[in-house]
This record gives structure tokens, C-alpha cells and sequence, in this order.
């Protein structure tokens, strides 16, 4: 059980039985009165945020989130499922879907190893390695001109996904990719 300062940023908690992961806190006092414990809280499953105050007597209960290794296997995407198996166990398959995996799944290869965490078995987030080595499959020649301001174009990747890059990646070269932001890092 948490005492109501335990919350902290980083802590998850349940909240009428919901599981929240705390971003923000402010201790008050007032004169005479009991402290709060004034939050913002973020719901692990839907994503909206909450402002809670926690009074002094409130006793909570810490969320467990699980996270195990997984290895993506393939995509169907006329079903927008995710299809993953443990690390280890490529007969244990299970499903993730298109809301979970969200933008970042269009850099996702087979064979990648990704971090599934999980609330009461229930996949709610994949975190993708930060930097991932992917490969040009197409990219529309190089223009000569004003490249003063290092000029970009944008080109395509194996996985199919297609993010802006700088004019001298041409079709064949791998490249590193940031998942998190989609953005072109180095060539690889």
C-alpha cells in the first residue's frame, strides 16, 4: 500500500480500480489544514489525463505492470493486427493491435525484438529498440541546386514507410532511423 506522498512522477497506482501512472505532483499545505497531494495522472490503458488530489488518509494500491520481450513476426493488415511471439517460444503467438502499435510500427521489421508492457494481460504499450537500421528502397535522384541549408528528400523504406533524408541517400544504402521521432539519423 502507498501512503498519498509515495506518489510520485514514474509511479503507477490504481484509481477506482483504472491504472494511472503519475507525471506530475505538488505537496500543499495550508494553514491549518491537512496537506494534498495535488497530481496529474495518466491513464496507462486510454492515454487521457486526470487531475487528482490525494488527501492524507488515502491508502493506494500500486498498478503491477509486466513487460517481457518479444520478437514481430508479421503484420496483417487487412485484420490491422500485429502478430509477436515470446523470445524464446515462437510457438507462444499473440496479437497486438493497430491502436497499440500506433505510427511506430511502420518502421517494425520481422525478426525485430520489441518490449511489450502489459496491465493484467493486457498489452497496452510496444516499445521498439530507440534506433533501428533499416534499408532504401527508393529514393528519386539527387538534384543539383541550393543545398546551402543541407536539402532533403523523401525516400522510401524496406518496411515501407517514408521519412525525409538528406540528398545523398540514394537507393540500396541502410540507414539508422529514430522510431520515436521518425527522423533520418545517420547512414549505417
Amino acid at each position: 500500500m502507498l501512503q498519498y506522498n509515495d506518489i510520485k512522477p514514474g509511479v503507477a497506482v490504481l484509481v477506482e480500480g483504472e491504472p494511472y501512472v503519475c507525471t506530475w505532483n505538488n505537496i500543499m499545505q495550508k494553514q491549518q489544514r491537512r496537506p494534498v497531494n495535488q497530481t496529474k495522472l495518466r491513464n496507462i490503458i486510454r492515454g487521457n489525463v486526470i487531475e487528482y488530489s490525494f488527501q492524507q488518509s488515502d491508502k493506494l494500491e500500486e498498478a503491477e505492470i509486466d513487460s517481457k520481450t518479444a520478437v514481430f513476426v508479421f503484420n496483417d493488415k487487412r485484420k490491422n493486427e500485429w502478430v509477436f511471439h515470446e523470445t524464446g517460444k515462437p510457438s507462444n503467438r499473440f496479437i497486438v493491435s493497430d491502436e497499440i502499435m500506433g505510427e511506430q510500427g511502420r518502421f517494425l521489421k520481422t525478426n525485430t525484438e520489441v518490449t511489450i508492457k502489459s496491465f493484467n494481460d493486457k498489452a497496452f504499450q510496444v516499445m521498439l529498440p530507440i534506433k533501428m537500421d533499416l534499408k532504401v528502397t527508393e529514393a528519386p535522384p539527387s538534384i543539383r541546386g541550393n543545398t546551402a541549408q543541407g536539402g532533403s528528400k523523401i525516400v522510401t523504406l524496406e518496411t515501407g514507410a517514408t521519412i525525409d533524408a538528406p540528398l545523398f541517400v540514394e537507393a540500396g544504402d541502410v540507414i539508422r532511423i529514430n522510431t520515436t521521432t521518425g527522423e533520418y539519423v545517420e547512414r549505417a
